[in-house]
């Protein structure tokens, strides 16, 4: 995690190096974790392994969440120059339509806008929400890829506070009691007839 301060011994500027690199360490691994949701959720989007999406999306949040909370946790980003360099929006609309499809007939979910100041219940949607958090870790995906990693770990840690952090944690709980009701939700007969053939092989 980076640190501000200086030990006996250490230099400013050797403090401010130290500074540098333990941001641009950060700034790799947020690129990675946001390099593996991405794969993921493309793969999801393409049709690759419908069996296994719940499971893969569960991972794939998951970590991007502690991903977040790593962004979270450290002080504010500075970046070195006041404003942002134009990048292009990243095109996500196919993205958005594989998911949907994926999530056909249980995409909407009751969505509470703001547990502590408006605890109306509002609709939330899955796919939407995956593809709220792509957008965000891929724009910040540009800054890095640019040579950018101040201006990149800015982005992930803003954007992660203001929207996308709690858009992954709607779905991840989305997704986890939806995992939960394929796994508990099971016939009687079948579970009874599971159990006797592990116990009778």
């Amino acid at each position: 995690m980076p640190e501000t301060t200086t030990g006996p011994g250490t230099t400013t500027g050797e403090a401010t190096q130290a500074v540098a690199a333990d941001w641009a360490d950060l700034a790799d691994e947020t690129a990675m974790d946001a390099r593996t949701y991405l794969t993921t959720l493309r793969e999801l989007a393409a049709g690759e392994a419908p069996d296994a999406a719940l499971p893969m999306l569960l991972l794939a949040l998951s970590q991007v969440l502690v991903s977040g909370a790593r962004l979270g946790a450290v002080q504010d980003v500075v970046p070195e120059e006041r404003f942002e360099p134009d990048t292009p929006d990243p095109e996500l609309a196919p993205l958005r339509e594989g998911l949907a499809n994926l999530f056909e007939g249980l995409d909407e979910y009751a969505d509470v806008v703001d547990p502590l100041t408006t605890p109306e219940l509002g609709v939330g949607s899955v796919s939407n929400d995956l593809v709220a958090v792509a957008g965000a870790l891929a724009h910040g995906l540009q800054h890095h890829e640019a040579g950018r990693p101040l201006e990149a770990l800015w982005w992930w840690q803003f954007s992660y506070l203001s929207d996308w952090g709690e858009r992954a944690a709607a779905a991840l709980r989305v997704v986890q009691t939806l995992l939960a009701h394929v796994r508990l939700d099971a016939d009687d007969e079948v579970v009874s007839e599971a159990e006797f053939d592990a116990l009778h092989p």
